[in-house]
């Protein structure tokens, strides 16, 4: 059964708030700052927020700086699509491939590597990360060397892609998948540069929603001597899990804007937020989470997903409310607001756990 990516998610999400520069430890800071988003003291969170669009004359230590490079948080978008498609395969036929799902897992987060990397080489070309001091680039201090990695973590990525294509024998899995990587190179490679006329959110949807979601549960099918390969057929519910997995992915993407509208205008990156502000930015947010939880009740309702998933994921409820008043009260506040993308973050391993969760359980007959 896919628990282990269940299992996995909390280990991504129990340390949102980067670490502070001076005293406390990661674990500390992101305690702090779950117990008490809306009670932190100004000149403290100023100082946390440093290098993300506040305060540049606050000295980090590289420590701090290796850790923002690394967003470790943000591989949840490796974790949540993976372990959601493969419980829908579940769901479906009740198979479970333990080493392909962990060789895929390694894929993913190779290929978000690259995607980070390459995000900073690019965006260090365009002059987007001058001042951004948690830039991979930036702290390496090549570019040169920065690519090769990102190049490097590309081709490894690939290299378990097909080898977990060869396993399934479904072509649909590794064109669904390649159509999800070239989602990402338009959005930050050159000559399209596609996030900078504003469409990184449609293309961040359709990579890890309908296009990465959809191929993992493709993935599941099995390749058998004597019948054949048993293709799993495409179902409502995996249409229905995609769109719900797309919409948290973008939201994340959408949040990591809001600090940094001054830096994106100055070098031409027409992000959705430079185009309507942070007022409207914060509606669209609230729009957003709405979004998520009526399509929860419309795919309930119409049998699309078990009734386990929509009780389990009703209860993230909380966590939605949360981020909606956190983007509505700070959004105007770079001190503050470049914390939404790790609460969204939040948001999307929980939602995605309860998703994956339900789907097993209704397999198992506990929920229905």
């Amino acid at each position: 059964m896919p628990l282990a990516g269940i299992a996995l998610a909390p280990l991504l999400v129990s340390h949102l708030a980067p670490p502070h520069h001076r005293r406390s430890s990661v674990a500390s800071a992101a305690a702090a700052a779950a117990r008490r988003p809306r009670a932190v003291q100004c000149s403290a969170t100023a100082t946390a927020a440093s290098g993300e669009g506040a305060g540049d004359d606050v000295e980090l230590s590289r420590g701090t700086l290796l850790w923002r490079a690394a967003k470790l948080p943000i591989y949840s978008v490796a974790l949540v699509p993976l372990t959601v498609g493969s419980a829908c395969a579940y769901h479906h036929v009740g198979s479970f491939f333990g080493k392909r799902y962990f060789v895929l897992l390694v894929a993913s987060v190779l290929v978000i590597t690259w995607l980070n990397l390459s995000n900073d080489v690019y965006d260090s070309d365009t002059g987007a990360d001058k001042n951004k001091k948690e830039s991979v680039v930036n702290i390496v201090g090549s570019r040169t060397m920065t690519q090769y990695a990102a190049n490097i973590s590309l081709l490894f990525g690939f290299m378990g892609l097909f080898w977990a294509f060869a396993q399934a024998g479904d072509a649909r899995f590794i064109l669904s998948v390649t159509c999800a990587i070239i989602c990402g190179y338009v959005y930050q490679c050159p000559p399209f540069r596609l996030s900078y006329r504003g469409l990184g959110e449609p293309l961040c949807f359709a990579a890890f929603g309908p296009l990465a979601t959809t191929a993992f549960y493709f993935s599941n099918s099995s390749r058998n001597i004597s019948s054949g390969t048993a293709l799993l057929p495409l179902s409502k519910t995996v249409i229905a899990s995609s769109i719900l997995v797309g919409l948290t992915t973008t939201l994340i993407l959408f949040c990591s804007h809001f600090h940094q509208i001054d830096g994106d205008r100055a070098v031409g990156k027409m992000s959705p937020l430079v185009r309507i502000g942070t007022k409207t930015g914060s509606r669209l947010v609230t729009l957003g989470v709405v979004t998520l939880y009526v399509l929860l009740a419309a795919f309930g309702m119409s049998k699309s997903l078990p009734s386990a998933c929509t009780v389990l994921c009703a209860l993230t409820l909380p966590v939605g409310k949360w981020v909606v008043d956190y983007v509505l009260k700070n959004h105007e506040d770079n001190s503050k607001i470049f914390m939404a993308k790790y609460y969204c973050v939040r948001l999307h391993a929980l939602f995605g756990m309860a998703l994956a969760s339900g789907l097993v359980l209704a397999r198992n007959g506990t929920l229905v």
